[in-house]
């Protein structure tokens, strides 16, 4: 009977065990996931948004009366484009950089309306911009932009902009995007960059010329120029798939840790960290609104990237998510980009030695490629 009671208590006790470590288990799987996603802190930085004035017009005419025919107010603003994608992909940040005025408050209203964390420096001086987008790619002229100056930025703005920089927490993501105004030093993300430079932030530069070249000696995680970009930054023009990786990876010998090239229509390269180099050909579809698709570009990669660690799957994803913006009158939405990921062509990938496609352009790329 004394045997009987000991064992039904050791059973008892062994369940209690393996209950309390079956659900320790599980609480520690749930937070590494979640560690994945939600304790990522990512800031993204836009010195001069815009409320964005986007309207559609079939028959564009230059120099005459023309009415609208869809009209749309929204928050605008590279680095504020990053952030509501991420969003909208279950990614959130914080959108840190300048407003001003009645614009500025309502391009804030925006963002806390659609769930988007904001920390702006409201300046004093001068208003933010508004920017006219004209669509009318009907009349086969495709769009037309008039953007603002945006407003004064004192001493006193950048001084409690970099107040903010130093509370980022270490191992944080930063993302510089756009032009620098006028009112602001030419080397401002530089100056951003080595006031962090103790904090092993990882940056994502998606900026131009001169601005782009010099925040490369701090070894920003990503840049992404553009083909254009590209080739304004070494002065050339490059007309092959071949020659489009040789001048990414310039860019990684120049201190960038991974070189993302988009491509347009024709999808985008990544020349990469681990010593790989990828193309990922763009899903087919119809150009709606090209505004943004870079921006959607940058932030599906950073959502690809910080939930697989894998390049190849923040290419797609980044890749399709710029696809999803082209596509449709607003940014990418996590729909439409998980509905492009299935239709994706496909992913070349190759570590050294000769490209499988050679010297092709870069629309027949992937032909006769096995994928």
């Amino acid at each position: 009977m004394l045997s009987n009671c000991f064992a039904l208590q050791f059973l008892k006790i062994y369940t209690c065990l393996l209950l309390l470590f079956g659900i320790g288990a599980w609480n520690l799987t749930k937070k590494k996931n979640w560690l994945l996603i939600d304790d990522i802190m990512i800031y993204t930085v836009t010195l001069n948004p815009s409320l964005d004035y986007i309207v559609g017009i079939k028959n564009f005419v230059a120099g005459s009366l023309n009415r609208s025919e869809s009209e749309k107010i929204t928050a605008g603003g590279k680095g504020i484009n990053v952030s509501i994608v991420l969003h909208n992909l279950g990614m959130e940040s914080t959108a840190l950089g300048f407003t001003a005025g009645f614009t500025g408050r309502q391009i804030e209203s925006i963002l806390r309306r659609d769930g988007i964390k904001t920390d702006f420096i409201n300046v004093e001086q001068g208003l933010s911009r508004i920017n006219v987008k004209i669509l009318h790619n009907e009349s086969g002229m495709g769009e037309t932009e008039i953007n603002g100056s945006g407003p004064v930025i004192s001493k006193d703005d950048i001084a409690m902009l970099f107040q903010k920089f130093g509370s980022i927490d270490s191992g944080s993501t930063v993302v510089l995007a756009g032009s620098v105004p006028s009112s602001l030093p030419k080397n401002f993300y530089v100056q951003v960059m080595d006031s962090l430079k103790t904090k092993n932030i990882k940056f994502i530069v998606d900026a131009s010329g001169e601005l782009l070249k010099t925040a490369l000696p701090y070894h920003p995680f990503l840049v992404k120029p553009n083909l254009s970009e590209l080739e304004e930054i070494f002065e050339v023009k490059i007309n092959s798939m071949q020659d489009a990786f040789g001048y990414a990876k310039k860019l990684l010998g120049l201190g960038a840790q991974n070189a993302l090239v988009s491509l347009g229509k024709d999808g985008a390269i990544l020349a990469a960290s681990d010593g790989c180099n990828y193309y990922a050909k763009a899903p087919s579809g119809k150009p709606v609104n090209t505004v943004g698709s870079g921006d959607s570009m940058v932030a599906g990669f950073i959502a690809g990237y910080e939930s697989s660690r894998s390049f190849k799957c923040a290419l797609e994803r980044g890749v399709c998510s710029g696809s999803a913006a082209a596509f449709s009158s607003s940014l990418a939405s996590k729909d439409d980009v998980e509905l492009l990921l299935k239709k994706i062509p496909g992913t070349v990938e190759y570590r050294g030695g000769e490209m499988p496609f050679g010297e092709k352009d870069f629309g027949s790329a992937l032909d006769g490629v096995t994928l």
